[in-house]
């Protein structure tokens, strides 16, 4: 029987324990850190585009002016996963005020 160390995919903190299994049986783990806002994670996702990388290259390709295809044949994920975590982005702060 092999052991798997898991830690936080945010802190790194060994606090990890089981959280029970995803609906296509996928384990879930829960981090007991109380400093790490993400509580719940899992280590392989079956779904690619569900891993947080995946959502950052999304951004940061959507940047260098792609379209929406583009990224999708390049990471190998729907149009419809893409349009949507574009449409989650939230707006950088610029510091000024839009009132005059």
């Amino acid at each position: 029987m092999a052991l798997v160390s898991v830690k936080c995919p945010r802190y790194g903190s060994a606090k990890v324990v089981k959280f029970g299994r995803q609906s296509n049986g996928a384990q879930r783990y829960a981090c007991r850190n109380e400093e790490c806002s993400r509580s719940v994670f899992q280590l392989d996702y079956k779904y690619h585009a569900c891993e947080p990388s995946v959502k950052f290259r999304i951004l940061e390709m959507a940047i260098n002016g792609p379209g929406v295809r583009d990224i999708s044949h390049v990471l190998h994920i729907s149009t419809d996963v893409i349009i949507d975590t574009l449409k989650k982005r939230k707006p950088e702060p610029t510091g000024k005020s839009n009132t005059h």
